[in-house]
């Protein structure tokens, strides 16, 4: 060897110890992706010195490890620019991330503010005061599903779940009856895989979950999958290979491909690649239409708007595949729309994080009209929270399965079922003006309907048959009355998705003034007010006291947990006893006054009083069996509030004082 040659070579080799020496211990764990230990060393190099690359790198750990408050402390660093470079601009990603950690972190009007930055900085708009008002609508809109978690979950990661005949296929990375299974440095949990699990319909109870053999499951990333509607072919998401062995792309990552293999003398043949998957990109999340003759699949692949895009290619009668075709623009978006499913008549659900939801991935549904998918629909509380909700598909018309990490820590499956119409549809409603005493139509009454929003829906003077019909879309809505010798009088009524409902709005004549001495007003009230004393002096049941010359049920205060409307348990005991002494008082109409804390927006507030007070209305109408027409409900949100302090300084005890409903005695 030369010495010009040895010179050259020890060059090259101080070159690369220079190089190498310029990593620090976290880089080397977050370039192969062992985000946990990575967080963990660029904790510690932070201390001695904040480097913007330091800070996103943190971020990105903590982000993909779901410590969304870790996340949220560097967030903030970063975006005000806290770290030594001259250099404060930072890439537009990391607005969007901490849109969505703030999301999680139920914090969401700030959380605007980012998304607002994130979308003009691609020259965007976003309207913050109709986000909120599209957030909160979410979060309070009566529910079409009900859910439940299932009882095959475990302590690792478990989604995916699929019904085929009576059995419940899913993923996890739970890595039981595995030896020594191998590690994915993302989780440090076993890779993922399909288990199986029998289900007894008439029990409701699934066997043990068993790891499905290895004719399915391989060393590496056996992911979302499936069936063909005959059960003998199913499609597969798995970690990229060729000839078995691990392939990787240009920057190193192993992608996600689609696999499918045929189920014949009972067993499954070799899995075969999809011919259109790329090794630069990933292909995930498979699902065929119902006549088996498209599969739509989540990819990466450029040509789309960004992140990950929902695509479907058609399968051809010889077994080949066209090209994937996106879904388009009013699907997709810059960020991520994965996990589809095509329900029996053609409806597309699917989780996204680029359309406005509550918080992480939610679920949407795209209904399939004339050839086309619609705007997307976010599917609302309870399948959606402010965490990742994702993955949901149906096995019968009204029952299926979708997954949450809504418990802070792994995802769960939870069984839904399908109560409601979640498609917007307008239904027949009837309207009529009665006397309260007659139960005669009162003619010449004035009306006017009113949507929540306040806007005016009808406006008219009825003739001699004082009704009128409208076709309206479910939610709450407001009717006042009047006419001459009537009281004006309104109702508030929740229009149910279902076809000719009934409202009848009642008027109380206007009473002939009555003279009275100054004798008769200062007798006694045993002698002027009977029923007013005994109700007073009646002991029975939740006692009558009066307060400023009104009278109130002295109950004790139904109390609701934060942000939620529904009656605890610890209130129903209360509102059976009340129900019991309005039993013996039938001409009391009484009044629920409901109240909220000042956390959340005064719109916000005064919508979830009026869920409460309407809540409690309910429950005495359909569990105490009161007649609805003497119950009353107004909900005046954080106006009048029991303890007065701001909301930065209110003790839970406080704002659990102020969150409360109040009956009041209005006639007897």
């Amino acid at each position: 060897m030369t010495q010009k040659l040895k010179i050259v070579l020890v060059c090259l080799l101080i070159t690369q110890w220079s190089f190498s020496q310029q990593k620090t211990r976290a880089d080397r764990f977050f370039e192969k992706g062992d985000y946990i230990n990575a967080a963990k060393y660029y904790e510690e190099d932070l201390i001695n010195k904040r480097k913007k690359k330091d800070l996103e790198n943190i971020i990105i750990s903590y982000y993909n490890t779901f410590q969304y408050r870790d996340a949220s402390r560097y967030l903030r660093l970063l975006t005000t620019g806290k770290f030594v470079e001259q250099d404060k601009l930072y890439d537009n990603e990391f607005n969007f991330k901490f849109y969505q950690v703030l999301m999680a972190l139920g914090d969401y009007e700030i959380a605007l503010d980012h998304l607002k930055l994130y979308r003009e900085n691609l020259s965007l708009n976003l309207d913050k005061a109709d986000a909120i008002e599209t957030i909160e609508d979410l979060k309070l809109m009566n529910p079409d599903y009900k859910v439940n978690l299932v009882d095959f979950n475990s302590d690792a990661s478990d989604f995916g779940a699929v019904k085929y005949r009576d059995s419940i296929y899913f993923v996890s990375d739970r890595g039981e009856n595995q030896a020594l299974p191998k590690i994915y440095k993302w989780t440090h949990r076993p890779f993922l895989n399909l288990y199986g699990v029998k289900d007894n319909q008439n029990t409701g109870i699934t066997s043990v979950p068993q790891r499905l053999s290895k004719q399915i499951n391989s060393k590496l990333h056996d992911g979302n999958f499936c069936f063909s509607e005959d059960g003998t072919t199913i499609y597969i998401s798995k970690s990229n290979t060729i000839e078995g062995k691990t392939k990787f792309d240009d920057s190193s990552n192993n992608n996600i491909h689609l696999y499918t293999a045929t189920f014949s003398n009972n067993k499954w043949s070799d899995f075969e690649k999809l011919s259109f998957c790329d090794n630069a990109y990933s292909y995930q999340h498979p699902a065929l239409s119902p006549d088996g003759k498209k599969l739509y699949f989540s990819s990466n692949k450029d040509g789309g708007y960004g992140g990950f895009d929902l695509y479907y290619v058609d399968i051809n009668s010889d077994g080949t595949y066209g090209e994937p075709t996106n879904l388009g623009k009013s699907i997709n978006t810059a960020n991520r729309e994965q996990f589809p499913f095509i329900s029996s008549d053609g409806h597309l659900f699917f989780a996204s994080d680029g359309h406005l939801g509550l918080g992480l991935l939610d679920n949407f549904v795209s209904e399939f009209v004339a050839g086309n998918f619609t705007k997307p629909i976010n599917l609302g509380v309870p399948i959606n929270t402010q965490y990742d909700d994702f993955n949901l598909n149906y096995y019968n018309d009204k029952e299926g399965f979708f997954a949450s990490n809504r418990n802070k820590k792994d995802d769960n499956i939870f069984k839904f079922v399908q109560t409601g119409e979640i498609f917007i549809r307008e239904y027949i409603n009837q309207f009529e003006i009665r006397d309260k005493e007659t139960e005669e139509f009162i003619p010449n009454s004035t009306v006017i309907l009113i949507d929540r929003k306040g806007n005016e829906i009808y406006n008219n003077t009825l003739d001699s048959i004082a009704s009128f019909s409208a076709n309206l879309i479910a939610g709450n809505y407001q009717l006042y009355a009047s006419s001459e010798n009537y009281i004006r009088n309104s109702m508030r009524l929740y229009v149910i998705e279902k076809q000719d409902q009934k409202h009848i709005l009642y008027l109380t004549k206007v009473a002939a003034p009555v003279e009275k001495d100054s004798n008769e007003v200062s007798k006694d009230l045993k002698e002027n007010d009977p029923k007013r004393l005994e109700m007073l002096t009646d002991k029975e049941g939740p006692p009558i006291v009066e307060r400023e010359g009104k009278l109130f049920f002295d109950v004790e205060t139904i109390y609701f947990d934060f942000d939620m409307w529904n009656i605890r348990e610890d209130s129903r005991v209360i509102l059976d006893e009340l129900a019991q002494k309005l039993e013996r008082y039938p001409n009391i109409i009484l009044k629920i006054s409901s109240h909220t804390d000042s956390r959340g927006t005064v719109r916000y507030n005064q919508i979830l009083s009026e869920r409460r007070a309407e809540a409690t209305r309910n429950y005495l109408a359909l569990e105490g069996y009161v007649n609805a027409r003497r119950l009353k409900f107004q909900g005046f949100g954080e106006l009048v509030p029991k303890v007065d302090c701001p909301t930065d300084s209110c003790t839970e005890e406080e704002h659990q004082l102020n969150r409360r409903s109040e009956f009041e005695v209005i006639s007897y």
